[in-house]
């Protein structure tokens, strides 16, 4: 077969990673509807109920406006991945957008942020885990959950990524069963005159303020982050980025509307909008209000469908994309290239996938009860990368190609900028001390990768 032949049957998505410089190593299997259901996975459809109470207590009640502020402000973000995911269909995600999109040193940093959220990530869920299974095992240590989390998750993503969505499928429909039960209970109890329609979740004037509405959007980057997931399965997903595209646009519109719609009417069986005490009365006023509106029973069930299964099946998505990244960064040079090792039978990054559970192994079990403490550094992370993320895109787009897309290409990104710049100056003292020194630690290693001769340069020279 001549070469020209055999290159005009390559797919696109082939075609476009080979421009980029790189070979089609892992294994392309992942439908639109795999891709969404892994993005939903790591977004945790039940995500609300652990922290009802506390966004209750700060909203006033208006727990609905909340969600729904902080899904608009993510939108900006799910535009620049979207846009980024078409023309820029590899696996490195964030770090790769930049890096292609701006230069090689932004690439570098922001990859190197959004692995303080990735490689603490999977450690954190399987903490939240352990602490969710304490309650019902107290004699259980909570270590030893966390070696349960983590190494069922590495078990299950080391047979591949078909698995992994096989699974990733049963979590999702064990989590949509119970949101359907606690809204037709929610409805039926509406019907039986317990509780009516209102507008109290969404709108108080005597309550609604410029402070309260840019209060809500640090709320954005915990409850909605997610999309960087999606984007790490670009060299997986069928139709590539463009797969990764849609994946990306549909997930932000589903959570929106399981986030609001629970909300809302968990918020309506709620008789005043005085705050709730302190303590379990905050911490479990979602679930306490599932007991009521369906039955007490489903106060239980609910909390171990919330808090086990949407927990690890965070895990599971978590170690799947940490393990990516660290691929990513791996093949280019920018970790020990050794963890850019794939498997030749289940073609996933088996090595970086070992490194990612011994990681999260040890941190977990050594910051057992160090939840605040990591939730700060998982959330800097994520912010700054964003930030480069809306950089990329006016520098790709708007400057280097002049496009004509105006919202797109500019406002959109220009006004995700300062959104997550609020949210990020917004962040305690914490983990802005830890987020800096991070950065700080990630410049010098890019220093000495230009000393040593490396220039954060790919073998392919991109």
């Amino acid at each position: 077969m001549r070469p020209d032949a055999k290159e005009a049957t390559t797919p696109v998505p082939e075609q476009r990673l080979a421009e980029l410089g790189y070979a089609q190593e892992l294994k392309r299997s992942m439908s639109l509807t795999d891709v969404v259901v892994y993005g939903l996975i790591f977004m945790v459809p039940l995500a609300p109920a652990g922290v009802f109470g506390a966004i209750f207590n700060y909203s006033h009640g208006m727990t609905a406006l909340i969600y729904l502020v902080a899904g608009i402000a993510m939108v900006f973000s799910a535009l620049s991945y979207k846009e980024m995911a078409k023309d820029y269909p590899v696996a490195g995600s964030v770090y790769s957008y930049v890096r292609l999109g701006t230069t090689k040193m932004l690439g570098f940093i922001a990859g190197w942020a959004i692995l303080l959220d990735y490689l603490l990530l999977p450690a954190l869920l399987s903490i939240l885990g352990a602490s969710a299974m304490a309650v019902l095992t107290p004699e259980i240590p909570g270590w030893i959950w966390v070696v349960i989390f983590v190494g069922l998750a590495a078990a299950i993503n080391l047979r591949g990524i078909v698995l992994t969505s096989r699974m990733n499928m049963i979590f999702l429909i064990i989590q949509i069963v119970a949101f359907a039960i606690f809204v037709g209970g929610a409805l039926l109890a509406i019907a039986q005159g317990r509780a009516a329609f209102s507008l109290t979740p969404l709108y108080q004037p005597e309550f609604v303020s410029l402070a309260l509405v840019f209060g809500a959007i640090p709320l954005a980057a915990l409850a909605y982050i997610g999309f960087d997931a999606i984007s790490t399965l670009n060299e997986e997903a069928k139709g590539g980025g463009r797969t990764v595209s849609k994946a990306t646009m549909i997930v932000l519109v589903l959570v929106i509307v399981l986030f609001v719609s629970q909300v809302y009417l968990a918020a309506l069986f709620v008789p005043t909008t005085e705050p709730f005490p302190p303590g379990d009365a905050t911490n479990n006023a979602f679930y306490d209000i599932a007991g009521v509106v369906v039955a007490p029973w489903f106060k239980v069930a609910f909390t171990l469908v919330s808090a086990l299964v949407a927990l690890f099946a965070n895990v599971l998505v978590s170690h799947a994309t940490t393990s990516k990244m660290v691929f990513a960064m791996a093949r280019d040079g920018q970790l020990p290239r050794v963890f850019a090792r794939v498997s030749e039978v289940r073609r996933v990054p088996r090595t970086a996938m070992l490194a990612v559970a011994a990681l999260s192994l040890a941190i977990g079990i050594f910051a057992v009860g160090q939840i605040e403490i990591l939730t700060f550094m998982v959330t800097f992370g994520a912010l700054t990368a964003y930030i480069l993320l809306h950089v990329s895109v006016i520098a790709h787009f708007g400057v280097r190609g002049r496009s004509r897309k105006v919202f797109t290409h500019w406002i959109s990104p220009i006004l995700g900028i300062l959104v997550l710049g609020y949210a990020l100056f917004s962040t305690s003292d914490l983990a802005k001390i830890v987020g800096v020194s991070w950065i700080a630690i990630g410049l010098i290693i890019a220093l000495f990768l230009r000393r040593s001769g490396r220039s954060l340069e790919t073998q392919d020279g991109l």
